[in-house]
């Protein structure tokens, strides 16, 4: 599917601020999942942009505004065409664990089979993997069922978290949003040894259309494939891929800092629709 997504973040500060330094992840990858047929960023007050990747593939837009502003405009346009591979199979063994292990580009994952800034594998978190996953022989098998886990272990409640919450806060609480339960499905399968990464992006259904977060586990000869947990399904063509990394420290969609008074309010607004 060919999707048209406008992505609009303001700032208002309640006092002029100054030597604004940010780094703008709202790009969506061009993968062969997908097709990014045109992006434009805009930025007032107007200013010049420089972009780069980094680390993980990402594309950051960057752009510094030094004299004093009173607010903030980020406006990213893209047009992308989705054609994800098809589902995975639920109900086969593709990828025994021993194939796991002795999979040779499986040290290129090590990334993402460690702990991170909001993914820690603790005792609890092998746990609660082991129980979900007991008596599995196969990798593939194990993520649905862990995946499943998740989906029934926390309640979707919107606003019960932020950006900053931590796995092990999850877990306690036993609710989140979206990039709360990719956060657990990620430690989960990291405990088992799966490498799993997290997927900023957008989500187009019929009730709305909007940013969400799910998860990409690597399995040998199948490549890294997409999971949502918080909907407890494979990805497909309503999902467009932003970027991925050890968990969300590693792609908020905007980050920066600058000189001036902390009162300020944000606004956001998300609009996807299918070109026909």
């Amino acid at each position: 599917m060919k999707w048209e997504i406008s992505h609009r973040t303001r700032y208002e500060y309640a006092a002029p601020v100054r030597d604004s330094f940010n780094d703008v992840r709202l790009q969506p990858m061009p993968i062969p999942e997908q097709t990014v047929e045109s992006f434009l960023l805009k930025v007032l007050p107007a200013t010049r942009l420089t972009h780069f990747r980094d680390l993980y593939s990402n594309w950051i837009n960057h752009f510094e505004i030094m004299e004093p502003h009173s607010y903030l405009l980020i406006d990213a346009q893209s047009r992308v065409t989705t054609h994800p591979p098809a589902p995975l199979p639920a109900d086969e063994k593709l990828c025994s664990f021993e194939l796991m292990r002795a999979a040779p580009n499986i040290e290129r994952c090590f990334d993402y089979l460690q702990s991170s800034r909001f993914v820690e594998l603790e005792a609890e978190t092998w746990k609660l993997a082991v129980d979900a996953t007991l008596e599995m022989d196969d990798a593939w098998q194990a993520v649905l069922a862990l995946m499943q886990f998740v989906h029934g272990f926390l309640r979707y409640e919107s606003n019960s978290t932020h950006v900053h919450t931590h796995m092990s806060e999850v877990l306690r609480d036993r609710r989140g949003v979206c990039q709360d339960f990719a956060h657990l499905l990620i430690g989960l399968c990291r405990a088992r040894k799966i490498p799993a990464r997290y997927v900023s992006g957008y989500l187009a259904t019929e009730a709305a259309s909007a940013t969400h977060a799910w998860v990409e586990v690597f399995l040998p000869g199948y490549g890294w494939r997409g999971l949502d947990p918080t909907h407890n399904c494979q990805i497909g063509e309503t999902y467009v891929k932003i970027g991925n990394g050890r968990d969300y420290a590693d792609v908020p969609p905007i980050s920066g800092h600058y000189r001036g008074t902390l009162e300020h309010t944000m606004t956001v607004d998300v609009k996807i629709a299918p070109v026909l």
